[in-house]
């Protein structure tokens, strides 16, 4: 019954900010330590988490008037967010590494350009399967994990993580073919 009431004051609070953004700060002060934890771990620079962390509920500010209650947890939305906003994070990272490569010697430069090449093809991949394989391979989160982060069954994580490495192995082939 109590998880009813907090889902029925959760979405409450959406409605609210949806209809006047200054209502926001009550979602923004319940969600603000898990989004910054979230982020905090993937990028290991306190400034930087704090720079994501502020672009993730920017996002959210503006998103919101297209959000849509699905009976989850809002901040199971906010995590998707944060999600891309440290991939495209990865992205830039991925194309300083580029820069950088031109300078290195060639065997160096030989590993950087398949690390390259990889982080590019996992960008590529569809934003649930992109997830997944970050989370499971860069975070070395477990299956258990992973489901719980994403609302989503194990099995469902499990289906995900075998196309995203099945969709890999094909841009592989096809890169070296």
């Amino acid at each position: 019954m109590k998880v009813l009431a907090s889902h029925n004051d959760e979405r409450l609070q959406i409605q609210a900010a949806q209809q006047d953004p200054a209502h926001f700060a009550e979602l923004y002060e319940n969600n603000f330590a898990r989004v910054y934890a979230y982020v905090a771990h993937r990028v290991r620079d306190r400034e930087e988490a704090q720079d994501l962390t502020a672009d993730v509920f920017h996002q959210a500010l503006a998103g919101l008037p297209r959000f849509e209650w699905r009976g989850l947890p809002f901040a199971a939305w906010l995590l998707g967010i944060a999600a891309n906003v440290v991939s495209d994070r990865w992205q830039r990272f991925v194309k300083q590494v580029e820069v950088e490569a031109d300078r290195l010697e060639p065997a160096i430069e030989d590993q950087v350009e398949r690390r390259t090449m990889l982080y590019q093809l996992v960008d590529r991949l569809p934003p649930d399967q992109r997830r997944v394989i970050i989370l499971r391979f860069v975070d070395q989160k477990s299956l258990g994990e992973i489901a719980t982060e994403l609302g989503r069954s194990e099995g469902a994580i499990k289906q995900l993580q075998l196309r995203a490495l099945q969709n890999l192995r094909e841009r592989l082939r096809s890169n070296h073919g």
